[in-house]
Parts: C-alpha cells; structure tokens; sequence
C-alpha cells in the first residue's frame, strides 16, 4: 500500500469534473469551494480507485464521497449502488441528512436510506422494497442481517464507504464488516475515511482493496482557547430536563443547541418556547423563507435560543453567541470543533455544555485526549452549574475506548 502525501492545491467544484447541479446544491448551504481531503480525493474516487483517506477533523469527509458517489450513481436504475457503513447510529443519521439535504438542493433523483438495528426489521425491509434506494448508509451489523436475509441485494453495490473506519475495523466490528464486504462483487470499489489511522486498520485494508493509496491531508483545525468545555451526565429519558435547567443556571445572552436529528428539531423548539424560553429552529427542508425569518429573529436577538443540526448551522458567524448546547452529543470529533466553534467569535470567550449518557463517555475522553483540551464533569445543584464529583461505577472515563456499555441504545422523540 503506497502511502502518498499531497499539498493541497488551489481548485475548484468545476476542476474536480462535479455538474452543475452537485455545484449550484453546495453554493445553497454557503459551499463555494472544496476542502483539502475534497481536493485530494475526489477525482480519485470519481476514477474508481480504492482509497484510505486520513483526513484531519472539520475537513469535509462526508461530502468528499458524496459528491463523487451523486456522479457515478446511475438514477435511471433503482437499486442500491452505494453502501456506506458508519460506527454508530448518530452517524448513520447524520450522513444520511447530508445526502437527502445534497440531493433536495442539487435537485438530483438520488434516493437514499439509513438502516440501523433497535429498529422494526420489517418496516425497513418494507421500506427499501419500497424506496429501492441508491445509498444505504447503515451500521454493520444491521446491514448484515438485511445482506444475509436477500433484503438488501449486495450484487448491485458498487462501492463501499468506511467511515469512522478505524473504528468499524476494531474489535468484533472487523469480522461483521469483512462479511459485507465479501457479499460484494470484486470489482466494487472500497474507501476508507478516519481522522486518525493505525498500523492494523491499514494492514486489514490492504487486505480488502486493490492496489489502495492512502491520501493524507496536512490541514489541522485549532482548538479556540477562549472556549470553556463542559459536560452534564445523565440518562436519555433525562436529556431535555438537563437542557432545560442548563440554560436556566447559565442564563445565555444567545445560545445554539445542537440536535442529531432533525425531526426533532420542531419539538424541540416547542418545548423550550413551552418554558419561556424565546427559541427558533432551522433545519434543512425549511423553506428559504422561513429559515432566512428564523436565522433574522436570532440574529437581531428577537429569540435567544437557535435550535439546529449540523447541516444546517454551516456557516453561521454570529459574533456575541456566549453559549453552544450539545443536546445529543456530536457524532464525530469534526462536529464537535464546529459546534463549539459558533461561541468565543474574535476575542470573545464562551461555553460549549454537552449532555451525555454513558455511551458517550469514553469519547469525551478521546477528544480531551485528541484535542489536549479539559472538558469538565459538571452538576446542577440549587440552580447553579457546579463541578461535578461522579460516583465511580458511572464515571467510566479512565476505561478503554472499546468497551461496551452496560444499556443498549435507545431512540426518544424529544
């Protein structure tokens, strides 16, 4: 495996041969030009090569697949030609709402489908007969159930994408994604993307791909000094409550809170205008004028709470947020930079306060780790944030980062 390291070059959409469309799309969520690791690989990919990509955190990953994968997707069949596997069910979701939001805004017939597991198996299998989607975006296990039961028909994939892929290629993961990959044809393509890369990962990929180059991107995000990281643990069922006492004691002149999933955004909204509190939400099947009426009502300080996913937070610049809320915590450490990023603009200081459940804790410790920042326990005690002293069977930060948590995942509509 040829491990290639490229300085990134002045180019555009149009140099890296995307359409029009894929262009005119991405200039709707304020994308005029392409990232370091989009510079670097998508015309690789657009060439059918198998690719492991190193891409340093904020660098624009999910569209530097995407984007190639809308290209090469032939629309005039109805069958899945894109399997992209992804660690965990925030991820899934999140890279699904990027290709929906691409496809809405590019006005492109690609159809795409998440399958994740603790979901009705029989209401997804009725949905993809029924969909017949191009993309599946979908975790490991899930989707190979659906393969082995002739649900999903593997012989139509014609690439597969890894995302996260030093953590799908970990522990008992490995042999799940072995198995998908081999219920594909041999000449499909595989990619691998991971902010970090080791030894193994590469050794197993070598194994999988032909002829693979690894692409590395030399582009770091810096971690703004002048943001205070901290986090309030609880159970899921508890999450809203923890939000709502969070903004009480902390008292925001103008904060974002972060939500994975955005059709929960307008319940959200609801419930925390429901408690007094002024709040909007933004979310991308919005209508330009709705969304342009929300983000001015923030803006102007009309409403003090902006509710928002990722997607649609892009490129927002609001220069006195003092605060960002992480109702479900980031599924990915490039996430986590860009929402604490939308507080302490210029030399102004500000807080960024996620609530986490137990799955959550081990990657808190990986971004302290990874981003040498002190992300700080904190309670909420007689209406104030205090710091927080954890009982030691829950405060299980000094464990392995594999280790699996004690409750299953469970999904609440806020």
């Amino acid at each position: 495996m040829e491990k290639t390291i490229k300085e990134q070059k002045m180019t555009t959409f149009k140099d890296l041969n995307l359409s029009n469309n894929l262009i005119d799309g991405l200039k709707k969520q304020n994308i005029t030009s392409p990232t370091e690791v989009q510079g670097l690989s998508i015309e690789k990919i657009l060439e059918n090569k198998d690719l492991l990509i190193n891409a340093q955190t904020g660098s624009g990953k999910t569209l530097a697949y995407l984007l190639p994968m809308f290209e090469k997707i032939d629309t005039t069949k109805r069958e899945t030609q894109v399997l992209v596997l992804a660690p965990t069910h925030e991820l899934v979701m999140q890279i699904a709402e990027q290709a929906k939001l691409l496809a809405t805004n590019s006005n492109v017939d690609v159809t795409s489908f998440t399958i994740i597991g603790e979901v009705n198996i029989q209401k997804q299998i009725k949905n993809i007969k029924a969909i017949k989607p191009h993309i599946v975006v979908g975790t490991c296990g899930r989707v190979l159930d659906l393969i082995k039961q002739k649900k999903l028909k593997a012989h139509t994939i014609k690439t597969i994408v890894l995302d996260e892929v030093d953590s799908l290629l970990s522990g008992n993961n490995t042999s799940v994604v072995k198995d998908i990959v081999k219920t594909t044809l041999r000449d499909r393509q595989l990619l691998g993307f991971s902010a970090s890369l080791n030894e193994n990962t590469i050794d197993i990929c070598n194994s999988l791909m032909k002829e693979p180059e690894i692409l590395k991107t030399k582009q770091e995000l810096p971690i703004n000094s002048n943001i205070n990281h901290m986090y309030l643990y609880g159970d899921r069922r508890d999450k809203f409550t923890l939000l709502r006492k969070a903004l009480a004691a902390t008292t925001p002149k103008r904060a974002i809170i972060f939500v994975n999933d955005e059709d929960s955004i307008e319940t959200i909204t609801s419930k925390l205008n429901h408690h007094n509190y002024k709040a909007v939400g933004i979310f991308g099947r919005m209508s330009k004028e709705d969304r342009k009426n929300a983000l001015n009502s923030f803006k102007i300080g009309k409403s003090k709470v902006l509710v928002s996913s990722d997607l649609s937070a892009r490129g927002l610049d609001i220069v006195d947020i003092t605060h960002v809320f992480n109702l479900d915590f980031p599924a990915s450490k490039n996430e986590y930079i860009h929402r604490s990023g939308r507080t302490a603009r210029g030399n102004r200081k500000g807080d960024t306060i996620s609530i986490v459940t137990n799955q959550n804790l081990s990657t808190v410790r990986d971004y302290k780790r990874n981003f040498k920042i002190n992300i700080k326990p904190m309670d909420l005690k007689e209406g104030k944030l205090v710091p927080a002293t954890f009982d030691k069977k829950k405060d299980n930060l000094n464990t392995k980062s594999n280790t699996k948590p004690n409750k299953k995942i469970v999904f609440i509509k806020y």
